[in-house]
């Protein structure tokens, strides 16, 4: 293994960019997870029918980032739907809301993967844009403008996130219904409403987080399982339901990843979710911003 400052420069440059990625694409499940304790892990399949979603877009000339911001209302409406479902049929019982959730969601992923490898096969798909294959140079630093464009739109989607949350009624009644339900019925507000507007909103963030995943690398049904870790240890680390703080978290698993990657390999890069996953768990299970 060779060390120098300069590499260890580099891998934390990209790995700033690569962590404001998993930022953007763990935000959708820091509301759904975080603040519903819905337990959502059909997010990284919708993440990847964003991804879809955007390639078709692209066929008919749509640029990958523009295509998920179109696609966002169709995915708001996704979203508001699946929780109605969800509801009706497992959160209104009760206790065994949880198990027979996760299960729900487990199948809505398998099917989802099912369905994109019916229609688009088992082969990798790409954005075409004219950033997409070129690199900011400064210096010896060769920046990706793939990267860039996650960077940037990571940047809005949490400012935008958090400005909502934190001003808005609605938002605050979305921060409170995961608190105390009956605190929010007093106050006029219908927790079950609540939660289907936040589900939705977590849904449509999924559709430019999807594009956002197929301008920075090529996809295929099946990826939702390699991000299912990486979208869990950051909302994990962040604290359930941070907006900022998923950004953060973001950041550390991109840093860590990297600097892994760079000096150990990429075998050994996989493996960096999950062992901050753990530790998270062990040392401080409420994340770094959580209460």
């Amino acid at each position: 293994m060779f060390f120098s400052i300069e590499l260890l420069f580099e891998a934390v440059v990209f790995g700033i960019l690569l962590g404001c990625f998993y930022a953007a694409v763990s935000l959708g499940l820091s509301v759904a997870f975080g603040l519903l304790d819905v337990p959502h892990v059909a997010h990284p399949a919708i993440l990847i029918v964003g991804s879809y979603g955007a390639y078709m877009l692209g066929t008919y000339g749509f640029d990958p980032i523009l295509a998920g911001v179109v696609l966002m209302p169709v995915f708001f409406v996704f979203g508001v739907l699946l929780y109605r479902f969800y509801y009706e049929t497992f959160e209104k019982r009760g206790s065994l809301a949880g198990v027979s959730g996760l299960a729900f969601f487990f199948g809505t992923a398998f099917i989802i993967e099912i369905v994109l490898m019916i229609f688009f096969g088992v082969d990798q798909y790409s954005a075409e844009a004219d950033y997409v294959g070129g690199s900011l140079e400064l210096g010896n630093l060769r920046l990706p403008y793939r990267l860039l464009a996650a960077f940037g739109v990571a940047l809005v989607m949490t400012a935008a996130l958090s400005i909502y949350f934190s001003k808005t009624f609605t938002g605050r009644a979305i921060k409170a219904v995961g608190q105390d339900e009956l605190a929010l019925r007093l106050m006029g507000a219908n927790p079950v409403k609540v939660k289907q507007w936040a589900f939705g909103i977590a849904t449509s963030v999924n559709a430019l987080a999807g594009a956002m995943l197929i301008i920075v690398n090529p996809v295929e049904p099946s990826l939702d399982r390699i991000y299912i870790g990486r979208t869990f240890c950051v909302v994990v680390l962040a604290g359930l339901g941070s907006m900022s703080g998923t950004l953060v978290a973001g950041l550390l698993l991109g840093i860590t990843e990297s600097i892994v990657m760079m000096f150990f390999g990429v075998s050994w890069s996989q493996a960096v979710a999950f062992a901050l996953l753990l530790i998270m768990l062990g040392v401080r299970p409420q994340g770094l911003f959580g209460r």
